[in-house]
């Protein structure tokens, strides 16, 4: 991955820094950011006293914490409680919209990260929210937009996805290693076999580090690894057959599986407003 110049990360971190400051000043119910950042930026580790709904528009994030990791691909977002350190990176430019709602009530209140999937009306009271900034006019309006995006941030469906990454130092090597070359074709007891662990203790270790089977997450690791890419309009037959698939098919039948659209439909289905 390129890195970013350092006077562009030092402008980002500042916006970020001021961002933070001005959020925790405010005794306002709901604050709504929108933010487009380039590829490669990570957003530092922080936390915050409201929570936070991150939802992506366009690009894939990975949003790290103490608790897990997660890959959010656009149409979704991660559901990140107060007071929990979070870093996020962008594996591609990125929009988002992010939802700071300071009463821990509902949803709001999960003291888990919850991968969501933002519904249509989700998407669009954020793109009015955005313009309806506190300094401007139509006040009721303002006031009535804001009180049906938290009543419906609280009703967003969730989502078996998000990457969970495991805290055991050799184990989240091998996890890598397969994010960078996915392959369905990765056997478990390939892995037990380099980590010299049976294939019953790899399986518990596994399972116990990621809250998945292998097989689970082998399958969304594959997905997942592919999302950046496919996002930035690389054609699917290459990426099929990079991730290791032997057809276009196959791939995009475990693509739809587990977004529910073929790539081109998703992705299509899925610009920033």
């Amino acid at each position: 991955m390129d890195k970013l110049p350092q006077d562009i990360i030092a402008t980002l971190d500042d916006d970020h820094i001021r961002t933070l400051a001005s959020m925790e000043q405010s005794d306002a119910e709901v604050i709504v950011r929108s933010s487009d950042i380039p590829h490669g930026y990570v957003v530092p580790p922080h936390s915050h006293s409201r929570t936070q709904f991150l939802c992506v528009f366009a690009g894939v994030v990975l949003v790290s914490t103490i608790r897990g990791r997660w890959m959010i691909p656009p149409g979704h977002a991660l559901l990140i409680p107060r007071g929990l350190e979070h870093s996020v990176e962008m594996f591609s430019d990125v929009a988002m919209r992010s939802v700071y709602i300071l009463s821990p009530h509902g949803l709001a209140g999960s003291p888990e990260p919850v991968v969501l999937e933002v519904t249509d009306l989700a998407h669009h009271l954020l793109a009015e929210a955005v313009r309806h900034q506190p300094l401007s006019g139509a006040p009721q309006r303002r006031d009535l937009v804001m009180a049906l995006l938290i009543d419906e941030m609280g009703r967003l469906p969730q989502r078996p996805l998000g990457l969970p990454f495991p805290g055991h130092p050799r184990l989240a090597g091998l996890c890598r290693d397969f994010v960078d070359r996915p392959s369905p074709d990765a056997k478990i007891d390939d892995w037990a076999r380099r980590l010299n662990m049976s294939r019953r203790s790899f399986t518990r270790l596994f399972r116990d580090e990621t809250g998945v089977s292998f097989s689970t997450w082998r399958q969304q690791a594959a997905i997942f690894a592919c999302l950046p890419r496919l996002a930035d309009g690389a054609p699917v037959t290459q990426i099929a057959l990079e991730a290791g698939y032997d057809s276009v098919p196959a791939f995009t039948t475990m693509f739809k599986r587990m977004l529910g659209a073929s790539p081109k439909l998703y992705f299509k289905s899925r610009q920033a407003a």
